[in-house]
């Protein structure tokens, strides 16, 4: 029986390859003309470097990525706050965090589908129920009809607002830039992501190879008016560092967006559709986790997944991953307003807690997430 994925994200993707590895016929119908590389960065933390170790891509992933041994929060002039170490989980879990270009990611995944048909060009615009069947027109014209159904196609899903139109989006009030520069990396942060909070904007970064570095930056702001805000202004408390990465970075390549996430839902499935990744549980990308929920979701799939039985097989999948996923919604969304906090004296108080936190304690709850 034929799988049908709408969305050809991270999401989509990892999914097509592991019910191939199960042995099950899978298509995907993604919107884009072809696949493009958004210039961003991808942090694959180690529940999703687990995914793809299961996948045999680990070692292709890892070689075009690098390993990340920590993660740290600062002030604006890169003073700590507060320190999580990968090295510690690494051994634990024996398994690398790896950062990485969104598009070398894209690049492995693809390379290695061997039987999934990818339709591209292919923008749903409405799913009818058809008997036994549902009819899925597309912005190209053409017009298909599938039985059973995956929805990866993003925080902005038409799967999921044909399943759940009453779903809501929630708007964090804040913007984000992100960009990808050919900038050495100094010692000091190699094999590092670091994330510098200030007043009502932070910046981080990360390198993904030896040569380039992945670099965003969120600023609360009433409107898109501001999208052209002088950066200069904007990080002039910062460290200088993080002026020279933006201004190394073409302007063309700086990619502009809103953050939101999705108001949790009750249900990721109705009859035989099934939601994945932001589609069913979009977070605030404040924890770096957002891809690596879709992976789990993926791996959890095709797992349960039996044709004989499509309701029960996606009930399981809702049973196991639903807490977790909703949790990560939450932490992320409350981890974003403390970024963001502009109050002088509340951020006296987070940054004091920040580095009073006792660093067992990151590291017990990075332990819950990645497991």
């Amino acid at each position: 029986m034929q799988h049908t994925i709408i969305g050809g994200g991270i999401g989509g993707l990892t999914l097509a390859l592991l019910l191939e590895q199960k042995g099950f016929t899978s298509e995907i119908y993604e919107q884009s003309e072809s696949f493009k590389p958004i210039g961003a960065g991808i942090i694959l933390a180690i529940n999703a470097m687990k995914v793809y170790t299961h996948l045999g891509l680990h070692k292709q992933i890892e070689a075009a990525g690098i390993e990340l041994s920590e993660m740290t929060i600062t002030k604006p002039n890169f003073n700590t706050l507060s320190t999580s170490n990968f090295s510690d989980l690494k051994k634990k879990f024996q398994t690398k965090t790896i950062a990485i270009h969104r598009g070398e990611l894209q690049k492995i995944l693809l390379s290695n589908l061997k039987t999934t048909k990818i339709h591209l060009n292919y923008k749903l615009i409405s799913i009818k129920k058809q008997n036994n069947t549902y009819e899925l027109h597309f912005e190209n014209g053409e017009i298909i009809h599938r039985k059973i159904l995956f929805g990866a196609d993003g925080i902005h899903s038409k799967v999921r607002n044909y399943l759940f139109p009453n779903s809501n989006l929630r708007d964090s009030k804040q913007w984000c830039w992100r960009g990808v520069t050919s900038f050495k990396t100094t010692p000091y942060i190699k094999n590092s992501l670091i994330e510098a909070w200030g007043k009502d904007v932070r910046f981080g970064f990360v390198p993904i190879n030896e040569e380039y570095i992945y670099w965003y930056a969120l600023k609360t702001m009433s409107s898109t008016k501001e999208q052209t805000f002088d950066f200069n202004t904007m990080f002039q408390s910062f460290n200088p560092l993080v002026i020279e990465l933006i201004e190394s970075t073409p302007k063309n390549t700086i990619h502009f967006s809103h953050i939101e996430d999705l108001f949790p839902i009750k249900q990721w499935y109705k009859n035989s559709i099934c939601l994945l990744g932001d589609a069913a549980h979009a977070a605030t990308p404040n924890m770096g986790q957002g891809a690596c929920q879709a992976i789990e979701d993926a791996y959890v799939l095709s797992e349960t997944l039996n044709p004989d039985n499509i309701q029960q097989s996606f009930s399981k999948f809702q049973k196991q991953r639903y807490a977790k996923a909703n949790s990560i919604v939450k932490i992320s969304w409350k981890l974003g307003k403390l970024a963001h906090i502009s109050n002088s004296f509340s951020i006296m108080l987070r940054n004091s807690f920040l580095k009073l936190t006792p660093k067992y304690i990151n590291q017990k709850q990075l332990e819950n997430i990645f497991r």
